[in-house]
């Protein structure tokens, strides 16, 4: 039987090129794998029909846009997952599901081999090649690009060759990935530190120096879920989709970072994530209403944690699980109403409100009708700062 390879396709130059490559020096049937996260671009038919044009024995084709929102960018939300304080996990969310997809084609197709076109620098490799390891250890990957020095050029050429029904001349000075939850860019002149972003970076969200209207919005949630807009019920994946709408045409989301990589190198990166920052800072400042004091304090250093695991790689470890189900319990009463201004590139909170609420305007106020008792506060003072009043007058060498 001719061993099958199943390739994480996009539909690009690369992978497409990746095809035929591969069947040429494995000799093996290649499986053409691709998902639907909600990049845009080409239809899902259009994109295996080439697969097909470029010798795929097979080509599978997922829409994953609500399981991508529901299973991963909702996760993310409850942790408010931010890598070094800014970077919303974009394409590291996305690697986890396609590499549970691709180990299932593995599975359906017969294949002993998973293939992926990442290079040696990046983190996506990590991530797809120890995701595949702790779902299905068996199988063995295979990757052109960064084991056989697979460039451009040589793929361009490639594709010339074999006639495949690719527009080479499509040439951005940009490497883009995107989905749903944001869109990332980086190389060109943006590896120059100094270069400041251009208009022609972005495309999810507008200049946010541009004069316009702010746009209020009231977003509901439920158990740390986004359930509505407005008013109006939504999925996951439509609170998305709508925010990424609403606030990207006021700018929101747009970052510019120098990043530390996993391989250990550090690289600039520009982000656009207008629907993602959005909620975050919804779902935080609603988390300060209803979640006490010590379990926030400690769900913070899990969420920085949980980030860093997701960033890695480590989606699949025993770790991230076991602080999954720490995440999930910490959302109970993570309830109620968040109203933002969107406007000149920030999404502002300027009301909440909740049935959970831990807010108590008669302890709160210091007007009329204070229910707080300020005489408990002395004795308080004093005994939460005996350890270091004693500790003081030892190091001062007094009795």
């Amino acid at each position: 039987m001719t061993e099958r390879v199943v390739l994480a396709y996009s539909g690009g130059l690369d992978t497409s090129v990746a095809i035929g490559w591969i069947a040429e020096q494995t000799g093996a049937e290649v499986v053409a794998c691709a998902i639907d996260v909600g990049q845009d671009g080409e239809d899902l038919d259009t994109i295996r029909k080439r697969a097909l044009e470029c010798g795929a024995v097979e080509a599978v084709v997922v829409d994953a846009k609500d399981e991508f929102a529901d299973g991963y960018c909702l996760p993310a939300l409850a942790a408010n997952a931010l890598y070094m304080d800014r970077y919303p996990l974009v394409s590291a969310l996305s690697r986890p599901l396609i590499v549970k997809h691709l180990v299932e084609a593995a599975k359906e197709h017969g294949a002993t081999v998973v293939a992926h076109g990442c290079t040696g620098k990046g983190n996506d490799q990590v991530r797809f090649e120890v995701g595949v390891g702790a779902l299905a250890p068996d199988l063995k990957v295979l990757a052109p690009v960064r084991d056989f020095a697979w460039t451009r050029e040589k793929a361009i050429a490639y594709a010339e060759d074999h006639d495949l029904p690719i527009d080479v001349s499509k040439k951005s000075p940009f490497s883009i990935d995107q989905n749903v939850w944001g869109r990332a860019v980086e190389t060109g002149f943006l590896e120059d530190l100094w270069n400041a972003p251009t208009e022609e970076v972005y495309d999810y969200t507008q200049d946010p120096s541009t004069p316009r209207a702010a746009d209020e919005v009231v977003l509901t949630f439920q158990a740390g879920r986004p359930v509505a807009i407005d008013g109006k019920p939504v999925t996951m994946l439509q609170a998305i989709q709508q925010l990424n709408e609403r606030a990207g045409a006021q700018g929101v989301g747009r970052l510019d970072m120098v990043e530390d990589r996993l391989v250990g190198i550090k690289s600039r990166e520009v982000y656009e994530a207008p629907g993602a920052i959005a909620l975050i800072t919804a779902h935080q400042e609603l988390e300060n209403v209803t979640v006490e004091r010590d379990l926030a304090r400690f769900k913070r250093e899990v969420g920085k944690r949980w980030t860093e695991l997701v960033y890695d790689g480590l989606w699949f470890s025993p770790l991230k699980r076991a602080l999954d189900s720490f995440v999930e319990s910490s959302q109970e009463h993570v309830t109620g109403d968040v109203r933002m201004t969107l406007h000149a590139g920030r999404a502002v909170v300027t009301g909440r409100r909740s049935p959970a609420s831990l807010y108590d305007f008669n302890l709160a106020t210091y007007d009329e009708g204070d229910a707080f008792d300020q005489s408990l506060a002395r004795g308080f003072v004093e005994l939460w700062g005996l350890p270091s009043k004693i500790a003081a007058k030892r190091d001062l060498g007094q009795s």
